[in-house]
């Protein structure tokens, strides 16, 4: 994003003059465009994101159900195993189809779906991304990218979950709370 803004007024400025006020030193800029250039000189890790750019970006832009998949996937993997869980989604379809209401049956997930016009079903999750909405989208725009987005979208996640404290819960972030909790399911299955 700087390079493109001094790309955008080097002709007015110069490079180094607009260097000296953004927080970018002149070599940094011209590696930059020398590898711009030449993508040759790209670092290992930008070559390789860049030839996954266009699975990313076709895995991310649909209602696919694979998509939706890996989300559960990554979900069962990074939390315990529990014999009372619920999935709640709305009515999309890639909630709805074989694979994934499949997929849940096999995990012992009990699926939850919406009732159409009933407003409180979904209150929560609307909830959550109202704050997000509030605390990421607007403060943040204009957006140029899908990628600002993505990225602001897992740093306030990472963040919401790990490091937010939430007075209902104690004043502990929920990732805490969650541990906590499993931990006393736990305690209490080893108790009986």
């Amino acid at each position: 994003m700087i390079v493109t803004f001094i790309d955008d007024h080097r002709a007015e400025y110069g490079v180094e003059s607009i260097c000296a006020t953004l927080p970018i030193a002149p070599p940094t800029y011209f590696k930059a465009k020398a590898r711009e250039a030449d993508p040759s000189r790209l670092p290992a890790r930008s070559k390789r994101d860049t030839e996954l750019r266009e699975h990313i970006r076709r895995v991310s832009t649909s209602l696919r159900t694979d998509l939706a998949l890996d989300a559960l996937e990554q979900a069962l993997h990074s939390r315990p195993k529990s014999d009372t869980l619920i999935h709640h989604s709305d009515r999309r379809s890639q909630y709805l189809s074989i694979r994934y209401t499949e997929r849940l049956a096999e995990a012992g997930i009990e699926g939850s779906v919406g009732s159409v016009g009933d407003s409180y079903d979904n209150a929560f999750a609307e909830t959550v991304n109202g704050l997000y909405k509030t605390e990421v989208i607007h403060p943040q725009s204009p957006w140029r990218t899908v990628d600002q987005v993505e990225f602001a979208t897992l740093e306030w996640v990472d963040w919401s979950n790990n490091r937010r404290l939430l007075q209902p819960i104690g004043d502990i972030p929920p990732a805490e709370f969650e541990a906590k909790y499993y931990e006393e399911q736990n305690a209490q299955a080893d108790a009986a």
